[in-house]
């Protein structure tokens, strides 16, 4: 018998997930991935575009097409660059305002999430994940 597809299950239980952040972060007008933007970038402090597109492991025109709109949201600003080098991004007041606000919604839906699973399954998450 065929067993069903591991990359298939994955996905589904992705989407899953994130519609569980989602729901959570609405609350302040985020979604999950934006959320996840600001909180690289308030980590750091100022990232240029590229390096923000390395560490969340993303392509740079997914990154660009996303700060796009933390940009149009005041959320994000593009500190000058002048000479031509690469322009370094960071939080605006109100984008550190609004991560402040969602941090909590985060950690709830992070909790939500947790009660779901058991540790052998978190573990199991982290595993395939790649990260630790």
């Amino acid at each position: 018998m065929d067993s069903p597809c591991y990359c298939d299950l994955l996905r589904t239980a992705a989407r899953k997930t994130t519609a569980i952040y989602d729901r959570h972060l609405a609350e302040v007008g985020l979604t999950l991935a934006q959320y996840k933007l600001l909180k690289k970038i308030n980590l750091v402090g100022k990232l240029s575009i590229s390096e923000l597109a390395a560490v969340c492991d993303l392509d740079r025109s997914t990154i660009g097409r996303n700060v796009q709109v933390l940009e149009k949201h005041d959320l994000v600003e593009e500190t000058s660059c002048g000479d031509g080098r690469r322009c370094m991004l960071r939080l605006t007041d109100q984008g550190r305002q609004r991560f402040a606000a969602a941090s909590p919604l985060w950690q709830a839906a992070q909790g939500e999430i947790e009660a779901s699973l058991n540790p052998e399954q978190i573990s199991a998450i982290t595993a395939i994940s790649g990260v630790l």
